[in-house]
């Protein structure tokens, strides 16, 4: 039974707010990063797929596109309506559902596939929407995890940043923290790529935390530092940085 709290509704009320320009913004359907996404989902004409808090479905009309059987879910009913309208405009289908990822409601060994990106960082158990995830995918399926994952030396200075520009914002995990996540739940590495996805920093903020953050911005390029782990840089438009992205496939054991 899923029971909704406060911090589910911060997402919901951030994520109402974003839905369609976040759908909107070229960064996320970016052809490289995509193209490394659905290399490591891996999937052929008529695998089902899960796609777990899928936002505006940019993922999952990627992998319907692939010939999948998708299925996507999210906490956000103005996302999931972006969603259904992206599959519309794109004329491909997908099952669409509202719902919460640490209660997902399928059964067990329902899915070939089950991704989520850019949504750990939402998360304030990770760990148990990583075994929902585990538990709904079938015996030698493959699950994949695309999230920010800032250095651990920059882990602290990149919170505060993300939380001041999305207050739905938790931590994002470093790249070992997300290995063993994995390794706890007993999943079999596959593959760990990295890519970092460029953005202008006034495209991803709300107008009231713009001069916070574009404050803390220019202070750490003026430093030399790079304590916030973005690469920031004043640019001709403004102030632009980078997204440290991994990808982390592994699989679910077989079991006898």
């Amino acid at each position: 039974m899923s029971t909704s709290t406060p911090h589910d509704s911060q997402i919901v009320a951030q994520f109402t707010r974003w839905a369609r320009p976040f759908s909107e913004l070229p960064i996320h359907a970016e052809a490289e990063s995509m193209a490394q996404t659905l290399a490591a989902c891996s999937v052929s004409k008529g695998m089902t797929v899960l796609d777990v808090a899928c936002g505006p479905g940019i993922v999952a009309c990627a992998l319907a596109r692939e010939g999948a059987d998708v299925t996507g879910i999210d906490l956000t009913p103005a996302m999931i309506n972006q969603a259904r309208h992206r599959a519309t405009d794109m004329n491909v289908s997908v099952d669409y559902h509202v719902g919460d990822a640490r209660h997902l409601p399928f059964e067990a060994n329902s899915f070939d596939r089950v991704v989520t990106r850019y949504s750990f960082h939402h998360m304030q158990e990770p760990a148990t929407v990583l075994a929902e995830m585990v538990r709904v995918c079938r015996p030698g399926g493959r699950i994949i995890v695309i999230d920010a994952t800032p250095a651990p030396e920059c882990q602290k200075g990149y919170d505060q940043a993300e939380m001041l520009r999305d207050p739905s914002h938790t931590s994002a995990l470093t790249l070992p923290q997300l290995l063993s996540l994995g390794a706890e739940a007993e999943l079999s590495h596959v593959l760990t790529e990295q890519y970092r996805l460029e953005s202008r920093l006034q495209d991803q903020v709300a107008p009231e935390d713009w001069s916070a953050l574009k404050t803390m911005f220019a202070e750490d390029i003026a430093s030399g530092r790079d304590s916030l782990g973005m690469g920031a840089w004043e640019a001709e438009d403004g102030i632009r940085f980078f997204f440290p992205i991994s990808i982390v496939g592994w699989s679910k054991a077989v079991t006898e």
